[in-house]
């Protein structure tokens, strides 16, 4: 089913947040190309779903600090991931697709923790790794759910479409939100939503054009909706 909404307004049932958030620590890991990566790791109290997030072009971890925060104090295992010639990564920025195989060897590690129930995670992504989350899940059956903050249908020649709907046909879960004066992610939001079956919530926040990180002030209780989300559809 999918809900659409023109604003953020309502608050999140209590309880959503419900614990400070451990600390994360720094680890590293290699893609299958060989190029080392960095990423910041919350591991849950107890075995559970996992959320990995996944900034945009040209920026770094660090922009999902506040989400990743929420997620870790709701239960969650959480890896904050720098793609490759982004924050403490190594590599350059090379093809954008080659950023796809980054994606896929933090799932890839997520896997091999024995704190994490590696059929049930989720991935966020803003902007550009909104698509890298979308080719991602399309491949993997262990993404479940994923959250995508400005979405493209297509970016710089890498189409979402088909991974959406490989997505969908597990009936994997959506949470879709953009900006409204963002006309192409507004858009690009609406367009794969429709792609079903798959419980879908496409949320379009009235008189703003922030895209990604922005997003988070523009709708201040966008992170308690994030972490609705994923408690929905992981937990």
């Amino acid at each position: 089913m999918m809900r659409c909404l023109v604003t953020i307004a309502c608050a999140i049932a209590a309880g959503a947040v419900t614990s400070p958030a451990p600390a994360a620590t720094a680890v590293a890991f290699h893609s299958s190309d060989g190029v080392t990566l960095s990423a910041a790791w919350t591991a849950p109290p107890n075995p559970a779903p996992a959320v990995l997030l996944v900034h945009s072009l040209s920026r770094t971890r660090q922009d999902w600090d506040s989400a990743a925060e929420a997620l870790t104090s709701a239960g969650f295992g959480v890896l904050a991931l720098d793609l490759r010639g982004h924050g403490a990564s190594g590599g350059g920025y090379g093809s954008l697709q080659s950023m796809l195989l980054d994606v896929q060897a933090a799932l890839a590690w997520l896997k091999t923790r024995h704190e994490v129930n590696a059929s049930r995670i989720g991935i966020g992504g803003m902007h550009f790794g909104a698509t890298l989350a979308v080719l991602a899940a399309g491949s993997d059956a262990s993404v479940r759910s994923i959250a995508l903050l400005s979405p493209a249908s297509e970016f710089r020649g890498l189409r979402c479409e088909p991974a959406m709907r490989s997505f969908a046909a597990r009936s994997g879960a959506a949470f879709l939100v953009a900006g409204r004066l963002d006309p192409y992610a507004a858009r690009s939001a609406k367009q794969l939503a429709q792609i079903t079956p798959g419980a879908r919530d496409l949320r379009i926040i009235d008189e703003t054009a922030a895209n990604g990180r922005a997003l988070f002030s523009a709708a201040p209780d966008l992170t308690a909706a994030l972490v609705d989300w994923f408690r929905k559809t992981l937990l």
